[in-house]
């Protein structure tokens, strides 16, 4: 029988790769960091429903630690902090390096939308005296997860004189919310005989909003009416305002603690917020001068294959890059070719519960910590970036180095699915770019779930990457 001193035990400590839960290996003092920056996750994450609550909190926090708002007729020296914004939708932050931009910049992108219920242009009928919202749906969803659950209203109404007015309603105990309505399982025959994607349609994802009607006099759509006279008198906004609105339906639930040990957190938009919040925190807590200059951009439209002038296919970023190239008197194509950059994105997290969705030896798991991801896309790799040796040879070798616990992984079996990153996007500028991110459990529901270990890891990681 082998002893624990055996070569074979010691040559296997030597070579294999070892991936453990950092529940058994971290100590106690980090495993508090990782429930401390939890809680602060939590707190971001209820006030961070939509892209703009999530520039409005990193522009606020930002502003706090010294951050000003970019001027590129201005000169700026190592140790500035500066920031812009796109649209209210975008976010860029930067830390001028010792080096200026000369080496490249280090970049970590996130995105800040999330799948949700957008309103229709026009949204607002009655039907047999329920008012209900028409809703186009967001991004990749199940849509029958998006039934019978609390859901709350947020975003913005431009009215005819120009003025706008900012809407959140369901959120607050005391405040009304909104649902999308299922048909009981008695009535349920024909539903429950169909296809899973075929139960409930994106023309049924209507929510319900009122039946109460106007009482001062008959007439029809009284109960529509009605709904337009209290946003009325809220708001001061008329019908035809929602043509131009941009609301949007997300849950109402509050995030939380998941499970007995408290080791989860339960809540909307993990993916990809999580990230989000892990590379602003990991910018913003830079106590000295690095020597490379870094910038973090949260941007939008991700889970619509990030087209539109707030999404990662728009030259905010690259114009943003360009302004400090020009002041160094650098080309920009220069600055680009130098540059790296991590694409931080969620992963699919092991769920033994569909296990035959995954390839275990490939999969990211709960508490190992943050997920490098190499390669994403779907079949043969297609629409994918694929990091080089060279380059995650480097990323790695910062996480070992800075004892960030780390894990490697695909996105599922191979013919599955799949999905794809901003890192295409990026790639296509001449720079190295890597995946890396938290995993997550029940990934694009209304309701996620992901690790304090992963999440503070993945932090640790962006914030080794700028040090």
């Amino acid at each position: 029988m082998l002893n624990e001193n055996s070569e074979v035990k010691m040559l296997k400590e030597k070579l294999f790769a070892r991936r453990e839960n950092g529940g058994k290996v971290l100590s106690d003092e980090v495993l508090s960091k990782c429930e401390d920056f939890g809680t602060e996750y939590k707190d971001f994450l209820n006030k961070s429903k939509t892209e703009r609550e999530a520039v409005k909190y990193a522009l606020n926090k930002a502003k706090n630690l010294g951050f000003t708002e970019f001027d590129k007729s201005k000169k700026y020296s190592p140790g500035d902090k500066i920031y812009l914004i796109n649209r209210e939708k975008n976010i860029v932050l930067g830390m001028i390096g010792k080096n200026g931009v000369k080496n490249g910049v280090k970049i970590a992108v996130a995105h800040i939308d999330a799948p949700r219920l957008d309103l229709k242009p026009n949204p607002l009928i009655e039907d047999k005296e329920l008012a209900i919202l028409k809703t186009h749906y967001y991004g990749g969803i199940k849509k029958y997860q998006w039934t019978t659950i609390p859901l709350s209203l947020h975003g913005r109404v431009v009215k005819k004189d120009g003025n706008y007015v900012d809407i959140t309603i369901g959120e607050n105990e005391e405040e009304p919310c909104f649902c999308v309505t299922d048909l009981l399982p008695h009535l349920a025959k024909e539903q429950m005989n169909k296809k899973m994607s075929d139960v409930i349609t994106g023309e049924n994802l209507n929510v319900l909003v009122g039946s109460m009607p106007f009482k001062n006099d008959s007439g029809s759509e009284l109960v529509k009416l009605n709904i337009l006279k209290i946003l009325n008198e809220k708001y001061g906004i008329v019908e035809e305002d929602l043509i131009s609105a941009e609301l949007e339906l997300v849950p109402a639930m509050k995030a939380q603690d998941i499970g007995f040990d408290r080791s989860m957190i339960g809540g909307y938009a993990h993916d990809d917020r999580s990230c989000s919040y892990c590379c602003l925190e990991g910018i913003l807590n830079l106590k000295e001068i690095p020597e490379e200059t870094v910038i973090v951009l949260l941007t939008d439209k991700e889970e619509t294959g990030s087209d539109g002038n707030t999404g990662m296919k728009s030259f905010f970023l690259k114009y943003f890059i360009s302004d400090l190239a020009n002041q160094e008197e650098l080309k920009t194509r220069d600055v680009l070719s130098k540059s790296k950059c991590l694409s931080v994105d969620v992963n699919a997290a092991y769920d033994p519960t569909y296990s035959s969705s995954f390839e275990v030896l490939n999969s990211s798991f709960i508490n190992r910590g943050v997920v490098v991801t190499k390669y994403t896309g779907s079949g043969g790799k297609y629409s994918t970036s694929d990091a080089s040796a060279e380059f995650t040879g480097e990323i790695i070798r910062i996480l070992n180095n800075n004892d960030v616990l780390w894990q490697s992984s695909e996105l599922g079996k191979i013919d599955a699915g799949g999905g794809g990153t901003i890192a295409k996007y990026i790639a296509s500028w001449n720079i190295n770019v890597i995946d890396m991110g938290v995993p997550v459990l029940s990934m694009h529901a209304p309701y996620e779930v992901i690790s304090k270990i992963d999440l503070y890891m993945t932090y640790k990681a962006v914030h080794s990457f700028f040090k």
